[in-house]
């Protein structure tokens, strides 16, 4: 291996040579997207539709002695994100291992 040269194995070096790579690149692309898509979708339904437009219906009951309504507006649109944000990790942790793209992967394979 030259100086300079990319590890053998390395698919980010040079992506455009290999066609089974690109279909499997795109195939990665769309289900990020398509998690990105339901995590933003389920964000702004709590958030929006919890804490402003279902809020009248969600006063009539109560979380901690706190209108539900005004939870979510206050709280509950918080709690919602950081699991989001917990649970798009460990699923693009789980697509990067389907999919080869994984951070460990390419450290092993540039291992000699």
């Amino acid at each position: 291996m030259e100086p300079g040269e990319p590890p053998p194995g390395d698919r980010l070096a040079n992506p455009a040579s290999d066609p089974e790579n690109s279909a499997n690149d795109d195939r990665y692309w769309k289900a990020n997207l398509k998690l990105v898509g339901w995590c933003l979708a389920i964000w702004f339904a709590v958030s929006y539709g919890c804490g402003i437009l279902l809020a009248d219906y969600l006063n009539r009951f109560q979380l901690f002695g706190f209108k539900l309504g005004f939870w979510f507006a206050q709280q509950g649109s918080i709690y919602v994100f950081l699991v989001l944000i917990f649970f798009y990790a460990s699923r693009m942790n789980a697509l990067d291992r389907r999919f080869g793209a994984s951070r460990n992967d390419r450290d092993e394979e540039s291992r000699p």
